[in-house]
């Protein structure tokens, strides 16, 4: 018999306390950590042996800052809202409990929540060990306590919207599917390109924090092992010479 993914409907094992447990600290935190050493190598790297690709970005900052019209500084405001911390949190609270109510698979349910979790984890912690500094020019948002690499606002929007855009690979219905899973991947985007825009980080710092979203996604997706049990299937009757008739 074929592996099962746990998010498959005719999936009905509900795991322990305990297998949650051991997959969430086996599954996500330990390679959480892992990918959380790597990022903060990459950080250290671009602030002694890979400052010069850092001062590269300067040209690249100010483009953007070249590129500013009311029009697009009222545009890029809102997408950078999108990315904020308030924001991300209320999506996830309410997709968390719809699933769960529409399910009732409280496991399934929380899969945003996990990989949103990782991602903090990681960007909180490689963010106060990198200390970097952000770009040298005018910034049209408010600089949070955190140091630009790496990007807050990118990993968490690539987080959120990259598991519901595998989440939404459940719904039936091709076009409302792929509808969908294109629009909750541009998301990100919008909030990547407005936090270059508004001068708040460095490209490098956004293309880490969209890397680090997209693992943890990843880890959030993956959070739980396969199981083989499959849903009993009900005997059906046999048909009669009349029935078939």
């Amino acid at each position: 018999m074929l592996d099962l993914h746990r998010w498959d409907p005719d999936v009905v094992t509900r795991p322990t306390p305990r297998e949650a447990a051991r997959d969430l600290a086996l599954r996500v935190l330990v390679p959480a950590v892992l990918w959380g050493a790597v990022v903060v190598g990459l950080g250290l790297l671009l602030g002694g042996p890979l400052s010069g690709v850092a001062d590269a970005e300067d040209g690249v900052n100010r483009w953007f800052v070249d590129q500013r019209t009311a029009a697009l500084d009222s545009l890029t405001a809102f997408a950078s809202h999108v990315g904020n911390t308030g924001a991300i949190i209320a999506v996830c609270l309410v997709v968390v409990a719809a699933v769960w109510w529409r399910t009732r698979r409280w496991w399934y349910a929380v899969v945003p929540g996990v990989a949103l979790g990782a991602q903090v984890m990681v960007f909180l912690a490689s963010s106060s060990l990198v200390g970097r500094s952000r770009p040298d020019v005018p910034k049209l948002d408010h600089a949070p306590p955190t140091s630009s690499f790496p990007s807050g606002h990118s990993g968490a929007s690539t987080a959120l919207y990259v598991t519901l855009a595998l989440m939404a690979q459940r719904i039936e219905r091709t076009w409302l599917r792929v509808s969908l899973t294109v629009v909750l991947l541009l998301v990100p985007l919008f909030v990547m390109t407005s936090r270059l825009y508004r001068g708040m980080h460095h490209p490098t710092d956004v293309l880490v924090g969209c890397a680090n979203g997209v693992l943890c996604a990843l880890l959030g997706w993956y959070w739980l092992r396969p199981t083989r049990e499959r849903a009993p299937q009900e005997p059906q009757e046999p048909q009669t010479v009349e029935g078939r008739r």
